[in-house]
């Protein structure tokens, strides 16, 4: 027979269990989160190539969310959903594909409005076939010759950037000098043209920052090159449609307070993409080390917390993984970016990741 002591006993243990479950419901419930990702299908920085093994690959971390590479314009249904029908026989759903082929666009040069078209049949394509975002880049030339190795804890590799590396360079013939006021004009003129269409075709158009924040590139202006450009450019035509990825670590770069970033944008609904890592900057804009997420001038769990405060549902990256000795000792590795990682570096990105969404979750 229960005594009254063990009825009252069990009680308070329902209770509690009861309150703790209660308390823990609206996390559980909450779509508000972000969703880890990855690339994949994207070279030897990817996570995993388009096939069962890769996407294995992918899956074992714990993601159900891939990035990748879009095909030559103009995309076509077909095209996008067997990519996404691929994805969903391993598990994973295709979140956002990147988007280029448009230099007459980005230059402002006479063919640009047949760019823009096929820009526009590639977006209804992605509405058609239930993509929910779509990357791109602006840059007149991204300054990579400024990249340089450093080495990290116990010969990690790091990937450094030093502007006096780059900052004398002359402009590239098939590019020219552009100047920022012209950047400014071609970027218009393209968000006036595709932000309808994007929100007729319920995309989100997510364009990267400049990275790196070089002042100059090869004599050209750098329209995402501040915070202030940010802000310029989802102004340009205000839409859920029309936002930014949102880097932690190039806000950093540019000596900015990437949570306050995060809350400016994410408070505006601008934030249609993220790229999470973390850096040491020596000089704003011009000097600074790429390093493990863990170990940088970002507090990465403060803006997890805004995020989830911000209730950001897209997808999160956990990107520029570190150079590990076990990643270099495979057959074929090379990396995009001196000092870049692979695979074993993606698990330990992911890994933090996770782990600080989970730790966000439960205090917020």
């Amino acid at each position: 027979m229960i005594s009254r002591r063990e009825l009252i006993n069990a009680a308070a243990v329902s209770a509690i269990a009861g309150s703790a479950l209660e308390a823990r419901a609206p996390v559980m419930a909450n779509t508000g989160v972000p969703k880890i990702c990855l690339e994949i299908g994207g070279g030897s920085l990817s996570a995993g190539t388009l096939d069962e093994a890769g996407m294995r690959r992918v899956k074992q971390l714990g993601v159900d969310y891939v990035v990748m590479g879009g095909p030559k314009m103009p995309w076509t249904d077909a095209d996008i959903k067997s990519r996404m029908d691929i994805l969903k026989s391993g598990g994973l759903t295709l979140f956002n594909m990147m988007i280029g082929g448009f230099p007459r666009t980005l230059y402002g040069q006479p063919g640009r409005d047949e760019e823009i078209e096929k820009v526009k049949e590639s977006i209804r394509a992605a509405g058609r076939a239930g993509l929910p975002v779509i990357e791109y880049n602006f840059y007149a030339h991204r300054a990579v010759e400024g990249y340089y190795e450093e080495t990290g804890r116990a010969g990690a590799g790091l990937t450094a950037f030093d502007y006096a590396r780059v900052k004398d360079l002359p402009p590239l013939e098939a590019e020219g000098a552009h100047s920022l006021d012209e950047m400014w004009q071609n970027v218009g003129y393209f968000l006036k043209a595709v932000v309808p269409v994007a929100e007729q075709s319920n995309v989100r158009l997510a364009l990267h920052p400049n990275d790196p924040p070089a002042p100059i590139s090869r004599g050209s202006g750098q329209i995402m090159g501040t915070v202030e450009g940010w802000k310029k450019l989802v102004d340009i035509v205000k839409s859920p449609a029309n936002g930014i990825t949102f880097d932690c670590g190039v806000t950093r770069e540019m000596g900015q307070n990437p949570v306050e970033v995060a809350r400016y944008f994410g408070e505006r609904d601008c934030i249609n993409h993220i790229h999470y890592r973390n850096v040491r900057v020596r000089t704003p804009y011009e000097q600074y080390t790429e390093v493990f997420i863990d170990e940088g001038q970002i507090n990465v769990f403060a803006v997890m917390r805004e995020l989830i405060r911000l209730k950001y549902s897209r997808t999160l990256y956990p990107e520029h993984p570190r150079a590990l000795d076990y990643d270099r000792e495979r057959a074929g590795f090379k990396p995009y970016y001196p000092g870049g990682g692979g695979y074993t570096g993606f698990a330990y990105n992911v890994g933090y990741a996770k782990a600080m969404l989970q730790a966000a979750t439960s205090v917020s």
